[in-house]
């Protein structure tokens, strides 16, 4: 389980045969489990400064690879007794988003991600998202998008900073978003619940 908080930015020293090789800071073990861009994967070595973990094709057909290259986002899997920040996050990796618009509003930047629609259902208003690794919150949804409002903090110590138009980016939505959508869906499409609805019923117990 992670948090959504990136440990460190690290460097992408080679990709080869289905093995990333990074250099960072944080030294994990052999059998570490780690988020790399979001996506949890596993540490089959370590040198002095690198460590090296394994990508499956199945892996790298989800994931926006064009992004593990130069630097990524690391962070190490929770330990018990951790400060629990961000939310809850299994780096699982659900679909890709792409970046359809990006807006400079002085304090902060807007970015609008579209994604394909039967994710769309998981996004909520003021809900969590991760992307590549990075919890945030969402400020909107729409049928095929959702816009998040990103802190110059946020954009100068992460991949924000050189994500553009047409960027591909790993999207993990809400775990709890997903569990509870799928406890409150019926089968009939006419009958399907919304979310005002689901917090109707959330709010009785």
């Amino acid at each position: 389980m992670f948090t959504g908080l990136i440990r460190e930015m690290a460097k992408v020293e080679s990709f080869n045969n289905n093995y990333l090789t990074l250099k960072a800071k944080y030294s994990p073990k052999i059998g570490d489990s780690i988020a790399i861009n979001g996506a949890c994967l596993t540490v089959v070595k370590i040198l002095k400064d690198t460590f090296t973990v394994e990508l499956s094709p199945e892996s790298q057909k989800i994931l926006a690879m064009e992004n593990y290259k130069n630097k990524v986002h690391i962070e190490p899997a929770m330990m018990m007794g951790d400060r629990f920040e961000g939310h809850i996050v299994q780096g699982h990796v659900d679909c890709l988003g792409t970046i359809s618009a990006i807006k400079n509003n002085g304090n902060s930047t807007d970015f609008f991600i579209d994604l394909p629609c039967e994710y769309s259902k998981y996004i909520i208003p003021k809900g969590s998202i991760t992307i590549d690794g990075v919890s945030l919150t969402v400020n909107e949804v729409m049928e095929d998008s959702f816009r998040l409002t990103v802190i110059p903090h946020t954009i100068e110590n992460t991949l924000f900073k050189g994500y553009k138009v047409g960027t591909k980016v790993n999207l993990e939505t809400d775990m709890f978003a997903r569990y509870i959508f799928n406890m409150f869906k019926k089968d009939d499409k006419k009958d399907k619940m919304t979310w005002d609805q689901v917090d109707k019923i959330m709010a009785t117990y």
